[in-house]
Order: C-alpha cells, then sequence, then structure tokens
C-alpha cells in the first residue's frame, strides 16, 4: 500500500465522534507579570500559521511582526522505524522560538481626508517560500505590504589597503616619490600608493565564521485602492494573486504588480443612504482559484466565481440562515454581523463566526448551517450593556482544526471555547488563556440534537454567567485572536500582548 495514501486515509474525517482532547499548556510569549501594565501598542492584533505549521506570525497595534520558528526536531516525514527503535513519541507536541521582528507599519497621515491611519497591523498572510526565503502579507486600514525575510550571511573585510611591510618614510619608497609643485610655492606627492604599484591591497569582503542576520525586506507596497478599513486579505491557491477587501469593495491583485488592482466586488449604492449591509471578511477557496467567499453585517454568505464576469455583482451561492419569526429586536442584525470566515482546509465546509455563535456550513448545500455551536448565549439578557459599552462590536475570530474534525473561538475573560464538530460529538471545552488551562473549565449541558430537513442542526454548550469557581466574566478582556496548527492539534491564541500556545 502506499504510505502517502495510508497517511491520507489517517486524516480524513471519521464519521465516529472523536473523543474530546485533553488541552495542555506549551508555550508562553511576552506573559506579563502580576500588576505589569500593558502598552497600547503591543496589544496583538493578528496571528497566523504558515502551511507547513514551521512558522508562526504575529502582529501587534505597534505595527511589528514578530515571526516564530519550530524548533522541535520531529517531522512527519522522518522514518517511523528510526522513532519507535528510539521510543522517540510521535505525538511531541510542537516547540517555537523567536525568530526576528521588523517594522511593517507606521502611523501616517491622509492629508486630503484629515484622516490619521494606525499603524496597527489587521491581517498576516503568509505566501508560497522560495529560495530558503519567507513571503508574507501585513496590512493596516489602507496600506499592504509584501515582505521577504531571508536569511543573509555577515560578510567583514579581512584585509585592508595597507602593507605593514612598506614605510612611505625612507628607502626606495621615498627616493621613488615625483613631487609637483604648487602655484604658492609647496609640493605634493604624485606617487599612490607610497610605496608604489606593488604596495596596493584591495579590500578583501569574506563570510566571517558563519554568522548569519535574518533580513526583512519590503518587496512591493499595495497602496490607494481602498477608501475605508481594509478588514481582509487573502492569498490565492495560485500562489500569484490575492485579494483585499473593505466595506464596500474586494479588489483583486498580482503579487508583481503594486500599482493596479481590479475591483471585482463593489456593494456601494448609488446613494449612501440606502447603504444596509456592509462587507465584513473575505476569503479565497484553499484549492480552486477561482473561487472565493465573503460576509456581510447581515449574517450572509457568498461564495463568487471569478469565471462568471469581471465584476462580481451576482454570487452563485448565498448561505444564511433566516431568522425564527417573532424573534427579532434592536439587536438582531449587530449579533448577526459576521465577524470572521474560514475555508476549511478540504474546501468543503466554511466556518463563520457572529457574535453568539459558531456556524458550520457545507457549500454544497445553502438551506441552512450544518452545526451551530452556542459560544455567547448567556450574554443575551445583557446585550443592552454590552450595546453601551460597545463590547457587542467586539469582532471575534474563528478557525478549524487540520482534520476539520474541531472548531475554536474566543471570547471574554481570555477564554477560548473548543467544540468537535464530527458527527455524533457532544466536545465543548472551555479553557483560559493561562498557564493552567483548565483552571476555569467550565461545566456544560449539552442540549440535545435535534433533525431539520435532511441536515443536523447541533447545539453547542451554553457558558453561564460565571464559572465554576464563581469568577464573573471580565468583558475588558478578550481573546479575540487564534489560529489553529494546520497538520496538528495546537493552537495560538493572544491574550493582550501575550502569545499561548496549546497542544493536545
Amino acid at each position: 500500500m502506499n504510505p502517502k495514501a495510508a497517511d491520507v486515509a489517517e486524516c480524513g474525517p471519521s464519521d465516529s465522534p472523536s473523543l474530546p482532547l485533553d488541552w495542555r499548556f506549551s508555550q508562553v510569549f511576552g506573559e506579563r507579570t502580576a500588576g505589569e501594565e500593558v502598552q497600547e501598542v503591543d496589544i496583538i492584533s493578528a496571528i497566523e500559521f504558515d502551511k507547513s505549521g514551521d512558522h508562526l506570525a504575529t502582529g501587534d497595534r505597534g505595527g511589528r511582526v514578530v515571526l516564530f520558528e519550530r524548533t522541535d526536531n520531529f517531522r512527519d516525514n522522518e522514518d517511523r522505524r528510526e522513532l519507535e527503535r528510539q521510543d522517540y513519541s510521535t505525538n511531541r507536541h510542537p516547540e517555537f522560538r523567536y525568530k526576528t521582528e521588523f517594522q511593517s507599519h507606521e502611523p501616517e497621515f491622509d492629508y486630503l481626508k484629515s484622516l490619521e491611519i494606525e499603524e496597527k497591523i489587521n491581517k498576516i498572510k503568509w505566501c508560497q517560500t522560495a529560495n530558503n526565503a519567507l513571503f508574507l502579507l501585513s496590512t493596516n486600514d489602507k496600506t499592504i505590504k509584501y515582505w521577504k525575510v531571508q536569511e543573509k550571511k555577515v560578510k567583514r573585510v579581512a584585509v585592508m589597503n595597507m602593507d605593514s611591510t612598506q614605510n612611505g618614510g625612507g628607502g626606495a619608497a621615498s627616493s621613488s616619490r615625483a613631487m609637483s609643485p604648487l602655484p604658492n610655492g609647496g609640493s605634493y606627492d604624485l606617487s599612490f600608493p607610497p610605496g608604489g604599484l606593488p604596495s596596493l591591497r584591495l579590500p578583501v569582503v569574506v563570510v566571517a565564521n558563519q554568522e548569519s542576520n535574518l533580513v526583512a525586506r519590503c518587496r512591493r507596497v499595495y497602496a490607494h485602492a481602498h477608501d475605508y478599513h481594509i478588514n481582509s486579505v487573502s492569498n490565492n491557491s495560485d500562489g500569484e494573486t490575492f485579494i483585499s477587501a473593505d466595506d464596500l469593495r474586494i479588489n483583486l491583485w498580482n503579487l508583481e504588480i503594486s500599482n493596479q488592482s481590479f475591483n471585482i466586488v463593489d456593494v456601494k449604492p448609488a446613494n449612501m443612504e440606502d447603504l444596509t449591509e456592509v462587507i465584513t471578511c473575505a476569503e479565497f477557496h484553499p484549492t480552486h482559484c477561482n473561487t472565493l467567499a465573503y460576509s456581510s453585517s447581515k449574517g450572509s454568505i457568498r461564495l463568487l466565481d471569478l469565471r462568471q464576469s469581471a465584476l462580481l455583482d451576482n454570487h452563485s451561492k448565498l448561505f444564511e440562515e433566516h431568522e425564527a419569526p417573532g424573534t427579532r429586536s434592536f439587536f438582531t442584525e449587530i449579533i448577526a454581523s459576521i465577524s470572521d470566515i474560514k475555508f476549511a482546509r478540504d474546501g468543503r465546509h466554511i466556518l463563520s463566526r457572529d457574535y453568539m455563535t459558531l456556524k458550520l456550513w457545507d457549500i454544497n448545500m445553502d438551506s441552512g448551517p450544518v452545526a451551530t455551536f452556542q459560544v455567547h448565549e448567556y450574554l443575551r439578557p445583557k446585550l443592552c450593556d454590552l450595546y453601551e459599552n460597545d463590547s457587542i462590536f467586539d469582532k471575534f475570530e474563528c478557525c478549524l482544526s487540520g482534520d476539520g474534525l474541531r472548531v475554536a473561538t474566543g471570547s471574554y475573560s481570555n477564554l477560548f471555547r473548543v467544540f468537535g464538530c464530527s458527527p455524533g460529538s457532544t466536545e465543548a471545552t472551555t479553557l483560559e488563556a493561562s498557564r493552567n488551562p483548565m483552571r476555569r473549565q467550565v461545566q456544560n449541558a449539552t442540549r440535545p440534537a435535534r433533525s431539520l430537513m435532511t441536515r443536523v442542526v447541533r447545539r453547542g454548550a451554553e457558558s453561564p454567567g460565571a464559572d465554576v469557581n464563581g469568577n464573573a466574566y471580565d468583558f475588558t478582556t478578550k481573546l479575540l485572536h487564534l489560529a489553529w496548527h494546520p497538520t496538528e492539534n495546537s493552537i495560538a491564541c493572544a491574550a493582550a500582548n501575550s502569545l499561548y500556545m496549546y497542544y493536545a
């Protein structure tokens, strides 16, 4: 049997429910000491693994991008028999170390609109590697940059332009000098160097002691294409193009062309008073270079096909869940707004996050989500308070495991939730971004599954207003950003300026 085929079969989703994972603390970078004040510029605003899982990038509100690299020696392609002979655990979790950082964006000022442009990094996306160099896209509200990070060997001057055996003050050197008179009666030496040409030593540049430095160089700047704040960047599977999205438009770029982009989606009405919804997130399909999806503030997801037309006014599929009659309120549209969408690795499913729930959609079935997981249902009685302090507008991200069996998203009090999405699974785990992730574990009761037409809608566990220790939830500490390792059960999440990593 082909071993590669066996590996693929092992990684495929299973029809039987998977057992809940036992999550453990792995690492933390930038951990705060008790009472330490967090600087605004140090708060992490973006997290992204590369496709291999060997590198991790974070961006912060100060416009910096920090890169981490995997350090453990275990790789999937190592000889399994050798690992067994050494009694090496194949479940060893990935370990990362700080690699480098660079200033991606600086604060700017738009003089035409009298508008300050923050340096905060909104999104980071990894691009294809080449020649042992790393490539990534980073964006703030207005400008996207294409970075190349590569190791450069340190070179030093080994031989200087001098010869210690020559003495310019005597012997043959002094006798061979040609003196030229000056108009004021003086003279100057015409010979160079002072011992004649045989004494000339050109400097030699050599690599010193195999030292190397990581150098980040900005290769392209994609600017002046968005009137509104950029909320998404997504690179295409063709390795040549990417999209950027703001509230009203989606632009298509070529990585090598920074002064031209194509507007492929435009939802701006002729009269801005007629505006009813905005674009909140956009994502390319992981394998189909002609397919992309974008979400809206009305809770819908549109699937687009670039082969249909140059300007994609019409969607190929629309995914939305209709509200039950009689349940509409002032907050209905606000909490329905989708803050993030992610394609599953196989491209078959889309995960979306709105304020209250996580929803899993099958792109072949547009009648409704195949699964819904309650994240903030316990906050429904407090929506007025959350509206007053603007917490209701918080944009939580979501992520899927590489095998598609689990999903995760953040919450308040630096908590995050992990749900099992395989058929029959009741897994619903609440973890805290700390060295003891299970410290505030919530004991949940899962709602029974119910059938709706041909799909099964499974409600995830709900969280009460306080944990089992009686601690009230803190709405000032929120876990907005997290990412799942592409091939292993490992999650990186940001709690203010700290990066926590967990494995199972």
